[in-house]
C-alpha cells in the first residue's frame, strides 16, 4: 500500500455537486429537525434539497425495502434532514436489527449507484460527514462491534464482493473513535466463504482492535474522531487505480493508493498478517484471483451501513456483534442508542459517460433477505433424503421444504448453512427416547455395497440442562449408519458433546455392535476419541463436569467428516483447520467382539454395570440393509438418570414445550454448510 499526494485528473464527466448553504463553525448541535411524514410537504425541507444528487441512486431503508430514487422522499425513521450552527445534513439512520438487503446481516439506509462501470472507467465519489450515533451494546471481542459503514465501494457482478468499505468504530467507554478503510478481496474460485477483509487505520485503530473480554476494552486511540467530529473523504478511480484521501480539521490529511486490477494475494505467503490473527481461525483464508476486480462492474454506496447486529458471536467471531436488538423492536432501539446514525452535509458523484445500467444488481438483491431459501437450494441432495423433525413430522419430498422451527437456511456473514434444531422432548422415531431433526437416506444399501457421506458442519448449540454423570448428556449425534434390518442397530454414531461450563467440546465416534440372538437388550456402544474425549469421561457428580479437553472443538468452530464404506470397510476421516486430521478403519463384515473376553474395558465399565454385555455376530452387519443420516438427533432426553446410567439425561423438558425449551437452552442446533452422498469409493 502506497501511500501518495497526487490526484488523478478527471475526464469530462458528469459531476453532481452539493455542499451546505450555512457556513462551517465548531459549535455543538443545537436542534434536530425531523419531518413528520413519508411525503414532500410545502415548506419542508427534504434531503434532496441539501444534497441535489439522488436521482443518480436507489435508496435502501433500514427495514429492507428498496424506494427507489429519493428525490422528493423522506422518512422520519431512517432518512430525513436535521439543522445544526453549521447547516442542513441529511440523516440516515439505521438499526441493530431489521429486515436488510441482499445476502447481508446487517440493516442499512444506505444509497446504492444505479449505474455500474469498471476499475479502467473514471469514477469519483466524495463525502462531508459527522457519525452521530453507533451502537452502544455488543461484543467487544467482536471486530465488528459499535461500528459504521459510511461509504463504500460494491461489485454488482461475480462475488459481490466490496474492494472498499470506510468504516467509523468507538467503543462505549470512550471519547474518540477509529476511521479506517478496509479492502475485501475478490476470491479466486467459486467458493467466496473464505474472503477476508485486509484493514487499514485512518485515524486511530485498524478493525482488527479488539478486547480480549467481553468485559473491557483497548486502549482508546489518541488521535481519533468523536462522535459529532466532521470529517471528509475523497474516493477517486482511474485506470485500475483508487485513490483515497482523508481529510478532518485538527488531523492530519491521509492519502492512500491501491491497485484495483492486479492482486497482492494470489499466494498464501502474500496473506498479511493481521489477516491471519483475525480470519484464519473462523476459516476464511482464501487468496484472490490474479487481476483482483477487472473487468467487474462496480457501483458506489454511501450512507448508514450498520455493522452491529444481535446474531451470537459464536456464529463468527468476526462480524455476529451479539447486541441488543429489542426482537427487531425498532422505536425501542432507538430509543436506547442500539442503532448507527450518520449525517451528511456534502456529496458528490462523477458518472462517467462509458457507465451503464445497475438494474441486474437490484433485481438479485431487493427482497432476498425475506426471500425463502430452500436448504436443497444450499446443499442439493436432499432428493436423496426424508426427514423427520423434532416434532416427530416425517416429510418425504424435501426439496422445497422448511420449518422455521427444525429445518431452515441461515447466513452467518459469510454463506449460506442449513439448520437442524430440534428440543429435548417432542415426538421421535419408534425405537427411540431422543428428539431429531434428522435427513433419512432413501437409498438402502449393504456394507459390501457401500456408501459415502461427507458433511461439514458446526454444531451451534447442545443442551446447558442434563446429568453430567449420565454419558449422552450435552451430546447430539451430527452423522449416522443405521442399519434398517435385524435388530436395526447403528454401526455408526458421529457425536459431538459439550459440558456447560467449558468452552471446548469433545468430537467422537461410537460402533455399536450387531447383538448376537434375538435379544438386543445386551447391545452396547464403543466410543472413539477424535478430538477430546471419548463418551465414557463423565462428571462426578450430577452438575460437576470433568476437567475440560485440551483438544475439544467449540461451538461455532468449523469441522468436517467424511463416511466411506468400501468393500464392507468403513473409512472414516474427520478435519479441522485448527487441530490434527483424523482416520480411522473399522471392518463392518467381521466382529472383533463374538466372545465375552472381547469386551473391552471401557464397554465393561460403562455398559456391563447396566446389564448391557452382549457379544456380536461373527459377521458383524454382514448382508444387512443400511442407510445414512445426517443432521441433529439430540442425545439429552428427560428421562431419570436412574432409569439407565448411560442415556437417560434427566435434562429439563418444559413438559414437551419446544418455545419454552428453545428459550433457555434446552435444545440442540448444529449447521451444515456443505454434504454430499453416493457410493463408496477406493479409499486414498
Amino acid at each position: 500500500m502506497n501511500h501518495t499526494k497526487n490526484k488523478p485528473s478527471l475526464l469530462n464527466s458528469i459531476v453532481i455537486v452539493a455542499t451546505a448553504l450555512l457556513a462551517f463553525n465548531c459549535g455543538d448541535v443545537k436542534k434536530q429537525k425531523a419531518l413528520n411524514s413519508n411525503t414532500n410537504l410545502s415548506g419542508q425541507t427534504l434531503p434532496n434539497d441539501i444534497i441535489p444528487f439522488f436521482e443518480h441512486w436507489n435508496l435502501i431503508l433500514g427495514d429492507g425495502s428498496n424506494v427507489g430514487q429519493a428525490t422528493d422522499y423522506e422518512n422520519k425513521d431512517f432518512f430525513y434532514t436535521a439543522e445544526d450552527d453549521n447547516g442542513d445534513w441529511v440523516v440516515f439512520k439505521s438499526p441493530n436489527a431489521g429486515s436488510t438487503h441482499g445476502s447481508s446481516n446487517n440493516t442499512r439506509t444506505e444509497l446504492a449507484q444505479l449505474k455500474k462501470w469498471t476499475p479502467m472507467t473514471e469514477a469519483k465519489m466524495n463525502a462531508t460527514l459527522k457519525v452521530m450515533n453507533v451502537s452502544n451494546t455488543g461484543d467487544p471481542r467482536v471486530a465488528a462491534t459499535y461500528s459504521v459503514v459510511v461509504g463504500q465501494i460494491h461489485s454488482a457482478d461475480g462475488h459481490e464482493n466490496e474492494p472498499l468499505k470506510i468504516f467509523y468504530k468507538k467503543f462505549p467507554g470512550h471519547t474518540k473513535g477509529s476511521v479506517f478503510w478496509h479492502y475485501e478481496i475478490n476470491t479466486a474460485g467459486d467458493d467466496n466463504s473464505k474472503r477476508w477483509d485486509y484493514s487499514y487505520p485512518i485515524w486511530g485503530h485498524d478493525f482488527s482492535v479488539v478486547s480480549e473480554d467481553e468485559n473491557s476494552y483497548p486502549p482508546e486511540p489518541k488521535d481519533g474522531i468523536a462522535l459529532g467530529e466532521e470529517f471528509s473523504y475523497e474516493v477517486d478511480i482511474k485506470d485500475g487505480m483508487m485513490y483515497l484521501t482523508f481529510t478532518s480539521e485538527g488531523h492530519e490529511t491521509k492519502t492512500f493508493t491501491k491497485n484495483l486490477i492486479a492482486s497482492e494475494y494470489t499466494n498464501r505467503s502474500t496473506i498479511p498478517e493481521q489477516v491471519q490473527n483475525l480470519f484464519f481461525p473462523i476459516g476464511q483464508n482464501g487468496v484472490e484471483r490474479e487481476k483482483a476486480y477487472s473487468g467487474e462492474g462496480l457501483f458506489f454506496k454511501l450512507g448508514t451501513y450498520n455493522q452491529t447486529n444481535g446474531k451470537d458471536p459464536k456464529v463468527n467471531k468476526v462480524w455476529c456483534s451479539g447486541a441488543e436488538t429489542h426482537g427487531g423492536d425498532l422505536q425501542k432501539q432507538y430509543s436506547d442508542g442500539n442503532y448507527a446514525e450518520v449525517w451528511f452535509k456534502d456529496a458528490k458523484i462523477t458518472i462517467s459517460d462509458d457507465a451503464y445500467s445497475n438494474a441486474g444488481y437490484f433485481e438479485a438483491n431487493d427482497g432476498l433477505s425475506t426471500k425463502t431459501v430452500y436448504p436443497n437450494e444450499v446443499i442439493p441432495f436432499m432428493d436423496k433424503f426424508k426427514i423427520l423433525t423434532g416434532d416427530g413430522t416425517t416429510v418425504e419430498d424435501i426439496t422445497e421444504f422448511e420449518d422455521k422451527d427444525f429445518f431452515y437456511t441461515v447466513i452467518d456473514g459469510t454463506r449460506r448453512w442449513v439448520v437442524y434444531k430440534t428440543p429435548n422432548s417432542g415426538v421421535t422415531s419408534k425405537n427411540s427416547s431422543n428428539t431429531r431433526t434428522e435427513l433419512h437416506e432413501k437409498r438402502e444399501w449393504t456394507p459390501e455395497d457401500g456408501g459415502k457421506l461427507t458433511g461439514t458442519c458446526k454444531v451451534m448449540q447442545v443442551s446447558t440442562s442434563g446429568d453430567a454423570r449420565v454419558a449422552a448428556s450435552y451430546s447430539v449425534v451430527i452423522g449416522q449408519i443405521h442399519s434398517g434390518e435385524g435388530h436395526e442397530n447403528e454401526p455408526l454414531k458421529i457425536f459431538y458433546k459439550k459440558f456447560p461450563s467449558h468452552t471446548k467440546g469433545s468430537v467422537f465416534w461410537n460402533y455399536e455392535i450387531n447383538t448376537a440372538g434375538d435379544d438386543n437388550a445386551g447391545r452396547w456402544d464403543y466410543s472413539t476419541p477424535v478430538w477430546g474425549y471419548d463418551m465414557s469421561v463423565i462428571g462426578t457428580s450430577k452438575n460437576e463436569a470433568p476437567t475440560e479437553p485440551v483438544d475439544g472443538i467449540e461451538l461455532g468452530e468449523e469441522f468436517s467428516y467424511e463416511i466411506n464404506v468400501y468393500k464392507g470397510i468403513m473409512y472414516l476421516t474427520f478435519k479441522s483447520d485448527k487441530h490434527e486430521t483424523k482416520t480411522f478403519t473399522k471392518n463392518l463384515i467381521q466382529s472383533d467382539y463374538v466372545n465375552k473376553t472381547d469386551i473391552p474395558v471401557q464397554t465393561q465399565q460403562m455398559f456391563v454395570p447396566i446389564g448391557q454385555d452382549g457379544t456380536e455376530r461373527p459377521n458383524a452387519y454382514k448382508g444387512e440393509l443400511g442407510y445414512f443420516k445426517q443432521g441433529a438427533y439430540n442425545q439429552t432426553n428427560g428421562k431419570s438418570y436412574e432409569t439407565n446410567k448411560v442415556w437417560c439425561a434427566g435434562a429439563e423438558t418444559y413438559g414437551g414445550d419446544i418455545a419454552k425449551q428453545y428459550e433457555n437452552g434446552c435444545f440442540t442446533e448444529v449447521w451444515f454448510r456443505e454434504a454430499t452422498v453416493g457410493p463408496g469409493t477406493p479409499p486414498n
